[in-house]
C-alpha cells in the first residue's frame, strides 16, 4: 500500500483542481508514489504525461533502445534531433518540463538484466512494449512483493493494457436514494403526505482480487467452461496474443520495412496461437495482418489515457479499477474491458 505524503502550499495550489475532484487523501497517496515505466515509445509517452501531470512523487524511465525515425512520429517526449540517442535519456528532459515537482530519472540498461531487487524500489511498475515472457517474469516479482503491476502495448490499430493489483482495497462513491416525506403544514395525515426521493453520495469501501498475467494468457478455450465465454471475449484479445507471439518468437515487432514478409509470418503465428488456445484455424480472419504495423498516435492516446487513469486510481485507492484487460480496436473504434483467466 502506498503511504501518504505531506502536501505543501505550492503543491496544493498546483493540484487544486485534482484535490477538489478526488480529495486530499488521494492526492497525498499520489505524491508518495514511485513509478517505474519500462519502454518509452509512443504509448509510454502518453502514460508518462498522464501520471506526471497528476503529481506522483517520482518516475524512472527504463529503456535500453535508441530513438528511431518511427519514434519521432509517435513519441512526443523525443525530437527528431534525438534519433540515435538513448530513448530514456532523450525523453527525460521533456518529461521533467511537464511537472518540475516530480522527480524524473532515466535508466539506460536492458530490463531483462534487472534483478528482482531492482523492482522492489517502486510502488508501481508499468511494463510496455516488452515480450510476454518478460512481462510475466516482472508480474510475478511484483505479486511476490505487493507492487502494483501494469503492462500494455500498441500494434498499429490495436492496443491493450493489463493490470494486476493483487488484493486491492479502494473507496467508491455511490448514490443512495433517500425517501423524505412532505412536511408542509397542510393538515393532511402523515400517512397521506406525498413522499419525494432524493440522492445522497455515500463513500463505501470495497476490495477486489486480481489474477496474474500468466493465468490470463494461458487459457484453454476448448474447455466447455471457457468455450461458453468465447462469444463475449473481445476479438482483439486473440489478435494481441498473435502479435505477442510474433514479438516473443522473432525478438522484434512487425516492421513497416518488411510488411509482406511479416504478414506471412503473422499468419504462421496465428495458426500456432489458435492451436495452443484449442481453437480452429478459421476462428479469426486474416484482416488484422495489414493493420498492425507501427504505433499510431491516436491509439497510443486512447490506451495511454486508460492506462494512466488506472494507475492513478490504483495509487489513490479511489474508484473501481479495471480488472483485468482493456482492449482497443481502432478498426472498429471500440474499447472493451474484460476479465480473462482463472
Amino acid at each position: 500500500m502506498v503511504e501518504k505524503a505531506i502536501i505543501t502550499e505550492d503543491e496544493a495550489a498546483l493540484y487544486d483542481r485534482q484535490i477538489r475532484l478526488w480529495g486530499l487523501d488521494a492526492q497525498r497517496r499520489l505524491r508518495a508514489a514511485k513509478v517505474l515505466l519500462v519502454g518509452v515509445r509512443g504509448l509510454g509517452a502518453e502514460v508518462t504525461k498522464n501520471i506526471v501531470l497528476a503529481g506522483i512523487k517520482s518516475i524512472t524511465l527504463l529503456d535500453h533502445a535508441l530513438v528511431t525515425k518511427e519514434d519521432s512520429t509517435s513519441n512526443f517526449l523525443v525530437a527528431r534531433d534525438d534519433i540515435g540517442k538513448n530513448r530514456a535519456e532523450a525523453a527525460r528532459s521533456r518529461t521533467q518540463l511537464l511537472n518540475p515537482m516530480v522527480e524524473v530519472s532515466a535508466d539506460t540498461e536492458h530490463v531483462e538484466e534487472k534483478p528482482e531487487v531492482y523492482f522492489t524500489n517502486f510502488d508501481v511498475v508499468c511494463v510496455l512494449c516488452c515480450k510476454p515472457s518478460e512481462q510475466m517474469r516482472i508480474n510475478q516479482i511484483c505479486a511476490d512483493n505487493n507492487i502494483k503491476f501494469f503492462s500494455g502495448d500498441v500494434f498499429g490499430y490495436y492496443g491493450y493494457m493489463f493490470s494486476d493489483l493483487g488484493f486491492h482495497e479502494y473507496a467508491e462513491e455511490i448514490h443512495k436514494p433517500v425517501i423524505k416525506a412532505n412536511t408542509a403544514g397542510d393538515g393532511e395525515p402523515a400517512q397521506k403526505k406525498a413522499k419525494t426521493e432524493e440522492q445522497e453520495i455515500v463513500v463505501v469501501k470495497n476490495s477486489v482480487e486480481f489474477r496474474r498475467l500468466k493465468d490470463a494468457l494461458d487459457v484453454d478455450w476448448s474447455s466447455p467452461e471457457n468455450a461458453k465465454k468465447l462469444k463475449r471475449t473481445p476479438a482483439t484479445y486473440f489478435i494481441v496474443q498473435v502479435l505477442n507471439h510474433f514479438l516473443e518468437t522473432k525478438g522484434r515487432r512487425p516492421c513497416v520495412d518488411s510488411v509482406e514478409r511479416d504478414k506471412q509470418q503473422l499468419l504462421t503465428c496465428k495458426e500456432e496461437v489458435l492451436k495452443q488456445c484449442g481453437l480452429k484455424p478459421d476462428f479469426m480472419d486474416d484482416e488484422f495482418t495489414s493493420k498492425c504495423f507501427a504505433e499510431l498516435s491516436p491509439v497510443c492516446a486512447v490506451v495511454g489515457g486508460i492506462l494512466g487513469q488506472e494507475i492513478i486510481k490504483a495509487v489513490s485507492q479511489k474508484d473501481t479499477p479495471h480488472n483485468n484487460f482493456f482492449f482497443y480496436n481502432g478498426v472498429e473504434g471500440s474499447g472493451l474491458v474484460d476479465k480473462i483467466g482463472s
